[in-house]
């Protein structure tokens, strides 16, 4: 019996590096594949209450971003276009760390995305957000990142909620690029995100308030310490067809 398409899906990003046209290396010696294989298990528990979401790792052609040719875009974009021919439009939450995270924001504008989840992302000062307008976005960072800038996420944020995205950062302070420091925090907080922006669960009150900053809102009003923001709720939001069995 073939397996019924999924009502939903999480597309994981992992990272990658900024110049690199061999392919990712395999297994165990992937090394930032296997710092989201953590984050993938906790997602996968977060949604399970819904069995017509489907969890996914996004592969990769080339271990790098190379300049203009946006490697891990592409990949990214060839995976949402498989999802929907299989599935039809389902809304798609995008999860990615680092360059995955640059990618995931890029591939904002493919029609079945609805939200972006960025861990330590990748956001360069000339990067577009046009193609997040009518996207939920919330960025995770750590105050001590020395490898991507947290300043630079919250610069994206505000120019995304401009071009008319719903945005938060929040800061994880203490912990690292890699998130092993704290790595309980930003898997928690991870799945949390996945399963309210999927309409699941509760989104956090907070990120819940900063959605709804106007456009012209300073970068530091969208932007949300760690401590406390699970605390409480509003009513799980709704997100395409994930609630119930397709037709």
């Amino acid at each position: 019996m073939a397996a019924r398409p999924p009502s939903a899906a999480v597309l994981i990003l992992h990272g990658g590096y900024e110049t690199g046209l061999a392919a990712p290396a395999p297994g165990a010696m992937n090394l930032p594949g296997l710092r989201m294989l953590p984050v993938a298990r906790v997602v996968a528990r977060a949604v399970r209450g819904d069995s017509g979401v489907r969890v996914q790792r996004v592969r990769y052609t080339h271990r790098g971003w190379n300049g203009p040719r946006e490697d891990p875009l592409h990949d990214a974009l060839r995976a949402l276009d498989a999802l929907r021919r299989e599935a039809g439009d389902i809304p798609v939450v995008l999860l990615g760390h680092s360059m995955g995270a640059r990618a995931a924001l890029h591939a904002a504008g493919h029609p079945l995305v609805r939200s972006v989840v960025g861990l330590a992302p990748w956001c360069p000062p000339g990067d577009p957000v046009t193609q997040l307008a009518g996207r939920d976005v919330v960025l995770l960072h750590s105050t001590r990142d020395r490898v991507t800038s947290p300043l630079a996420s919250q610069s994206l944020t505000a120019r995304a909620r401009r071009a008319g995205a719903r945005t938060c950062l929040v800061t994880i302070p203490g912990s690292d690029h890699a998130m092993i420091r704290r790595a309980p925090a930003w898997h928690h907080l991870a799945g949390l995100l996945v399963s309210g922006l999927l309409g699941l669960t509760p989104v956090p009150k907070r990120v819940e308030a900063a959605f709804g900053l106007p456009p012209g809102a300073a970068a530091s009003e969208g932007t949300l310490p760690l401590d406390g923001l699970d605390a409480g709720g509003p009513a799980p939001r709704r997100c395409g067809a994930v609630r119930g069995g397709r037709g």
